[in-house]
């Protein structure tokens, strides 16, 4: 495993567990080289889920990618990094106990802000607004509407 802090390629591991969901095994790791310690998890491989884009072309489901746009969606907001891995972890079990390999990215949005309205309202807009892309404040206002409905 490659140190995200200085590139080396060796590592060991100090500490390995299960994750919260057993779904994984969590892993942390010390560079040999600067001493840095990172965790990783090593999952089963599955198939993989597909993403359908809006223009038609498919992508392969990203959680790191998802993950980032959470993250630019909760800066500033009381929202820890663990509630949004557990966030992206039930729709992907959702998704493979259905059995379903590919998803429109815009059902894959619509599970996302499900999910979100009930961790923090103003993410949970914050994401909105990306996800739907608002062309004008009358569309951000409906959305606002609807939270106190």
């Amino acid at each position: 495993m490659r140190c995200p802090k200085c590139g080396c390629e060796e590592s060991k591991v100090v500490d390995s567990r299960p994750s919260e969901g057993n779904d994984a095994i969590r892993r942390r790791r010390e560079c040999t080289k600067c001493g840095f310690r990172f965790t990783t998890y090593e999952r089963c491989e599955e198939m993989p889920l597909v993403v359908i884009k809006r223009d038609g072309h498919k992508e392969p489901f990203d959680r790191q990618k998802l993950m980032r746009g959470l993250v630019t969606a909760t800066v500033k907001r009381d929202v820890l990094v663990s509630e949004l891995s557990s966030l992206i972890d039930s729709i992907e079990s959702e998704l493979r106990d259905s059995g379903t390999l590919e998803i429109s990215s815009v059902n894959l949005g619509s599970m996302v802000l499900k999910r979100l309205v009930s961790v923090d309202k103003v993410a949970y807009v914050r994401f909105a607004s990306v996800y739907r892309d608002f062309k004008d404040v009358d569309e951000f206002s409906e959305e606002l509407r609807s939270l106190n409905d």
